[in-house]
């Protein structure tokens, strides 16, 4: 394969990467949103909400792994269009606007899931760290946004609590992450599979209705 297809293959990974993560990031921040709507919180409680459902597991990443600057100062267009996002949902959603656009986001959610899985190990194998810990950093990525959108909202993280796969999706498909990357495939391969696993066992979840084993105390 010549270097001219190398570079197309690379830069079509590269849109592909930036229009999922756009997709997932309007997902979750939309989920963060509803969920705002829903305990009636103010403008500033809308925002704040939405930002932590789309940047709070990266950001906590970030932390973890020593990052700076943030993801999020780095990429700039995100922040100005999750606030554009939050205002418009406060401007034209109305209450039976909210289950319909649940529904809708399902999927751009599952695809932000992977995404930003792959992201978080990605960001840690770059840095040096041992597989089990990136793929923890990417599960962080994917899951914790959500989780910290949950305990703001005062209310036990969904993740946790409506029993379908989620963590356990990401969990998967940081392992096929790290396995590719061992075997030194390239990065926007490594991302895809990523994605896929991710994505697709999450997908399978939802339709199949798969439930996870709840403790069940005598």
């Amino acid at each position: 394969m010549n270097s001219a297809n190398i570079n197309n293959i690379q830069q079509w990974g590269e849109t592909l990467r930036l229009l999922v993560e756009l997709a997932g990031t309007a997902a979750f921040a939309l989920s963060g949103v509803l969920e705002a709507a829903q305990k009636r919180l103010d403008a500033v409680g809308v925002c704040v909400v939405g930002f932590l459902a789309a940047f709070g597991g990266g950001t906590l990443r970030d932390l973890l792994l020593d990052a700076r600057p943030f993801f999020w100062v780095r990429h700039m267009e995100m922040l100005w269009g999750v606030l554009a996002l939050c205002t418009l949902a406060m401007l034209f959603m109305r209450r039976h606007h909210f289950e319909l656009t649940r529904k809708a986001i399902e999927w751009p959610d599952a695809l932000g899931l992977g995404l930003f899985t792959a992201t978080g190990v990605h960001q840690a194998l770059q840095s040096g760290m041992p597989a089990l810990v990136a793929v923890l950093m990417g599960l962080i990525t994917g899951v914790f946004g959500g989780v910290l959108r949950d305990i703001v909202c005062n209310q036990i993280p969904t993740a946790f609590s409506d029993h379908r796969p989620y963590a356990v999706c990401a969990f998967a498909g940081g392992w096929t992450y790290v396995g590719l990357w061992t075997l030194g495939a390239p990065g926007w391969l490594a991302l895809l599979a990523c994605v896929a696993v991710t994505a697709g066992l999450r997908g399978l979840a939802m339709w199949r209705n798969w439930q996870l084993p709840a403790w069940q105390v005598d």
